[in-house]
């Protein structure tokens, strides 16, 4: 059994899809830890809740973003990850951290990446003009939001759509559904990186993989 660390900075919704996924074995892992960067992120009582421990690392309390990640891998490493999960994890990463997590961290990210890396994504998508929005899973590099596509889930935008609509739907119809597939994956061993980009069940990504290709138990 793969133990899996989760990063969050939030809410956890996306946490409490992979607390259930792995508590019904969908996901083959166990949840060693959930580290937030703030102490009030709602995620750690569901984490508590499901009996999971708990770790904060104030970003506050260091100098610099290295003190910092230095202090976040050290309270990771104490639970032996086999994977990390992002999951609404809101601090850009030094190189340092990214190199040490290579081919064992996923990031979900609201976007149809490429378009609209960063922050304020979904009005960005309206600013733009987009037909479709969506939310992407990449595997977590020196590049910020910039690592290898894994998994991406589309849908086309409503005339009444506004930033607040479109987070709730980024959410449900996607976020929910794709990051305990990628996770699934990665933990089986059927997804990994390798030199040339992310590989899934023995072929190279060369485009990511789309809403198609959930499993039943991720629909």
């Amino acid at each position: 059994m793969k133990n899996l660390v989760v990063l969050i900075s939030g809410q956890g919704r996306n946490l409490q899809a992979l607390i259930e996924h792995c508590a019904a074995g969908t996901i083959p892992a166990r949840i060693a830890a959930v580290v937030s960067n703030r102490a009030d992120a709602y995620g750690l009582e569901r984490a508590r809740r499901a009996g999971i421990p708990t770790e904060v690392v104030p970003h506050g309390d260091y100098p610099s973003r290295e003190a910092f990640d230095a202090a976040l891998a050290a309270a990771i490493d104490r639970h032996a990850p086999d994977l990390l999960a992002m999951a609404g994890f809101m601090r850009i990463l030094t190189p340092g951290f990214t190199r040490h997590y290579l081919g064992r961290a996923l990031n979900i990210h609201p976007s149809l990446l490429p378009r609209h890396p960063g922050l304020r994504t979904h009005a960005a998508a309206l600013a733009a003009g987009d037909a479709e929005h969506g939310a992407s899973v990449h595997f977590v590099t020196e590049a910020l939001d910039g690592g290898p596509l894994v998994l991406q889930g589309a849908f086309k935008l409503r005339p009444e759509d506004d930033a607040a609509t479109l987070a709730e739907r980024v959410m449900t119809e996607v976020e929910l559904k794709i990051y305990p597939q990628a996770l699934a994956w990665l933990a089986r061993g059927d997804l990994s990186l390798r030199a040339d980009g992310a590989w899934l069940h023995g072929r190279p990504l060369t485009t990511p993989a789309t809403l198609d290709a959930l499993e039943a138990a991720f629909r």
